[in-house]
């Protein structure tokens, strides 16, 4: 039978004592917690050990002994210790000694009714008792031929840290108190505290009340039935500044909350979004204190109008050249003209509305830019909306070119099917055989020769239209990426996983130190940490960003028969 022993390297230099801690029997396996030095009741261990498990809700007990060689008496400590057995009736007893000027440990172990005849080996495991508490072990994605032995090994693994993990309350005392037992753990010669913790505990009380009572008035306004009526409704559902202080609310309302996390996965998601916040906010003022630095503000608004000039100017001189012979390709010159001059209209009603709206922009861009104290996520989501009303027009032309070129689209495919005899059937969804007259015929032929010749013409213009829409869409679609980015990132786990990488642990390997016959195998459980691509994979925060549901090819199709391309985001939309 192979015995793992499970040794923190902080009792490697303790008194000679009792050895608590768990037995695992499933694995074969001791978990040694602490140390119990002399003296002691057998009582008072016992009553404390029943409190201990009472509050851990672990099977804690008392393992065996521990015998350092460094002390005085030592064969009639060591029969002392050995008979400590018929007190603690532990099955197995253990018993470890360090040996007197060697670097080998001698361990053995008394059972009333041995298992087996054979000689028992031994397996002494040394780890770091604080690493191994204050460290979370995920579970590592592998491939399915070892799938199986791995989890196994994961689980074993599990237990030892989960028992680590739950001995907090037995790791609170130190040699100072003056309880009736001395034990020695990683936390033996004094707790570790830091008050600048204590005083954020102290200080974050008064602050959730009132972030609490705040978002309750900010709550209560927004589910007022005002909001609810068809333009209000309309224009929070479809800009992005509303829907980011949606999603910022509700983060806020989590770190809020007085409700305390259940795991260490909620407690990991209160701290990135924690984190997440604070550097959003900072990233926020930076930008505020640089845009209010050297009247910034207004070189922005007086660059604004000519840069408007100009790009109505561009749109002026590429719809003469639609006008024209464009690439010298022959377009219907009466359709052309109309189209062309309905939409050198639009950009004239656009440039006298930027116009009349001019005196006005330096005063909206400073109340715009005082919205950066909010957070960066919340002055890219205003950036996002501010291109989308200065590119309306754009907005329009294509809507006006996808609606002609659908109908046109779907008008020959319609008659199509009428020279071939076949009709759409609505009811059932299908083509079907119908039976056309003359006069039906004729008509379908003029229909059709008229949509065929004009198509060339709508289709220029539903295309130059579409990539222009294309390219705002995409520096919208920039934004939001990098909107979701800072929502997204668990900037505390990359912290974490940067400075103590101990704490994100995805599975530990073992490293021999020593090996001799007859003496039992010593390792050292070391921890390997996550790698930063799982720590961002397993800890990733939820979004509300606008991701297309389509795929390449449904988007392709959807631009080849003219069906419009909306890239607003929809309230309810959640992505992970």
């Amino acid at each position: 039978m192979v015995l793992k022993v499970f040794f923190p390297s902080c009792c490697a230099t303790a008194e000679s004592g009792l050895l608590i801690g768990r037995w695992i029997p499933e694995q074969n396996s001791a978990v040694v917690l602490a140390v119990v030095h002399f003296p002691f009741i057998p009582g008072q261990v016992k009553q404390y050990l029943s409190e201990v498990q009472r509050v851990t809700q672990i099977n804690m007990c008392v393992l065996g002994s521990w015998s350092n060689s460094k002390q005085e008496k030592e064969e009639v400590l060591d029969k002392f210790l050995e008979d400590l057995s018929t007190i603690f009736s532990h099955e197995p007893w253990i018993q470890l000694s360090k040996e007197r000027d060697s670097k080998f440990w001698s361990c053995c172990i008394f059972q009333k009714y041995p298992s087996s005849p054979k000689e028992d080996e031994f397996i002494l495991v040394y780890y770091d008792q604080r690493k191994v508490m204050l460290s979370q072990l995920h579970p590592t994605d592998n491939l399915t031929t070892s799938a199986d032995h791995k989890g196994n090994d994961a689980s074993k693994l599990g237990a030892v840290f989960d028992t680590v993990a739950k001995s907090k309350v037995l790791f609170m005392t130190d040699r100072y108190d003056d309880g009736p037992i001395k034990l020695t753990h990683w936390q033996s010669e004094g707790v570790e505290a830091s008050i600048i913790v204590e005083l954020m505990k102290q200080a974050s009380v008064p602050v959730c009340m009132l972030l609490t009572f705040l978002l309750s008035l900010v709550s209560s306004v927004c589910k007022s039935r005002v909001l609810k009526f068809w333009p209000l409704s309309f224009i929070w559902s479809k800009l992005s500044t509303c829907e980011q202080l949606g999603h910022r609310m509700e983060h806020l309302q989590i770190i809020s909350s007085n409700r305390k996390a259940q795991n260490q996965t909620q407690l990991m998601r209160k701290a990135n979004i924690f984190v997440s916040l604070l550097i959003d906010m900072a990233l926020g003022i930076l930008l505020m204190s640089w845009l209010y630095r050297e009247n910034r503000i207004g070189q922005l608004a007086d660059t604004l109008i000519p840069v408007a000039d100009h790009i109505a100017k561009e749109l002026q001189d590429l719809l003469q050249w639609l006008m024209g012979v464009p690439a010298g390709l022959k377009m219907n010159r009466a359709l052309d003209q109309v189209l062309g001059r309905f939409f050198l209209y639009h950009i004239h009603l656009w440039i006298s509305y930027i116009h009349l709206m001019s005196p006005f922009i330096e005063m909206i861009l400073w109340y715009v830019g005082l919205s950066a104290c909010l957070g960066l996520t919340v002055a890219l989501s205003i950036l996002s909306d501010i291109i989308a009303l200065l590119t309306f027009h754009i907005y329009c032309f294509y809507v006006y070119g996808a609606r002609l070129y659908c109908l046109k689209i779907y008008g020959l495919s319609s008659l199509w099917r009428l020279f071939r005899g076949k009709k759409w059937n609505v009811l059932r969804q299908r083509v079907d055989s119908c039976s056309y007259d003359l006069d039906q015929l004729f008509i379908g032929t003029l229909l059709f020769t008229i949509l065929l010749f004009l198509l060339p013409t709508t289709a220029l213009y539903y295309l130059v239209f579409t990539l222009l829409r294309l390219l705002v869409v995409v520096v919208q679609g920039l934004i939001h990426l990098l909107v979701d980015l800072i929502d997204s990132l668990p900037l505390y786990s990359v912290i974490l996983r940067l400075c103590r990488s101990y704490r994100l642990a995805a599975s530990v390997k073992f490293r021999v130190l020593e090996q001799k016959a007859g003496k039992p195998l010593r390792l050292l459980m070391q921890i390997n940490p996550l790698s930063y691509g799982s720590v961002v994979q397993t800890y990733r925060l939820t979004t509300y960003a606008c991701y297309p549901k389509d795929s390449w090819s449904s988007l392709c199709k959807k631009l080849f028969v003219g069906e419009l391309i909306y890239p607003w985001k929809h309230k309810g939309e959640k992505q992970d």
